[in-house]
């Protein structure tokens, strides 16, 4: 079984921003599966070979990739995969080009997420004993802000409990897409008011601030 490997965080946003690009995402999706040249890489996205091994680069520059010694010939390049428990700093200690950097890889993904659900759906009736294999669960769970981490890290190392090594996987298993989502539910009572809609201020809320209630 493959070991859980110690959290890495990502605090360059153009590290972030490099994976928010549509081919990137798919050649990272290619790449999973197990290593690839510009040539087979191209060959399997129906982009040219200038276009792989461009984007192959700028992934190797940042970590995401390395190459695979004595694999190429001549001036032939195989890349892997650099498996990493990478994270991303908190909503509060991210600077305004992360959260931006952060947005928008998350919008794409979620569009990628999509995509892939569709891909499986259209070939659903044609899997035999994995068309059963669509697992999902909705429900809520009511925690403080102190039990988010440990409940996350419960999540990840429940991963690592089934992740067989990439390398030599059994012969009758699948690559599954495995995706976490958690966010606070915000109720009407909790969200603020519209401006647009709150009406005048009353008579006693009126005025400038007592100054021993004012912040900085």
């Amino acid at each position: 079984m493959t070991e859980q490997s110690p959290p890495v965080e990502m605090t360059d946003p153009r590290q972030v921003r490099l994976l928010a690009h549509p081919l990137r995402q798919r050649i990272a999706e290619v790449m999973r599966r197990g290593p690839v040249s510009s040539t087979t890489l191209a060959r399997e996205l129906g982009e040219s070979t200038g276009a792989t091994s461009y984007h192959l680069r700028r992934l190797a520059e940042h970590g995401f990739i390395e190459e695979v010694p004595g694999r190429g010939r001549g001036r032939e390049r195989w890349w892997r995969h650099v498996p990493a428990d990478r994270r991303l700093p908190p909503y509060s200690r991210q600077s305004p080009e992360m959260r931006e950097a952060v947005g928008e890889v998350t919008r794409l993904e979620f569009a990628n997420e999509l995509d892939l659900l569709a891909r499986f759906e259209r070939v659903r009736d044609d899997l035999g004993p994995w068309a059963d294999a669509l697992l999902f669960s909705f429900s809520t769970v009511t925690l403080t802000p102190d039990q988010l981490r440990p409940f996350f890290e419960e999540y990840i190392a429940l991963l690592y409990r089934y992740k067989n090594a990439d390398e030599d996987p059994p012969p009758d298993a699948r690559t599954l897409v495995v995706r976490f989502l958690a966010f606070p539910e915000i109720t009407d009572e909790a969200e603020p008011p519209d401006p647009d809609e709150a009406g005048p201020p009353a008579p006693d809320e009126a005025g400038p601030p007592d100054p021993d209630e004012a912040g900085s």
